[in-house]
């Protein structure tokens, strides 16, 4: 678990991680991660989700693994 300051530094995150994770994938695995990566509207997305309390998820997999990254606002733990 990693606690965000804010929606744009919880998306910065999700970014790194979802970087990370591509770089360990094969290419045909790791397209929709590097689409998601330039998706600047997808971004903005998840930014008015967070802004409007709601979490938002993004899934990738492999042949055998499944990766489930999700941002939410802090107020949805309280």
């Amino acid at each position: 678990m990693h606690a965000a300051a804010s929606p744009r530094l919880a998306l910065r995150w999700l970014r790194e991680r979802t970087g990370g994770i591509t770089d360990q994938l094969d290419a045909a695995y790791a397209q929709p991660g590097r689409h998601w990566l330039t998706d600047e509207a997808e971004h903005e997305r998840a930014l008015a989700y967070l802004t409007a309390g709601t979490a938002y998820q993004l899934a990738l997999h492999d042949e055998n693994t499944r990766y489930v990254l999700v941002i939410y606002p802090s107020e949805a733990v309280r």
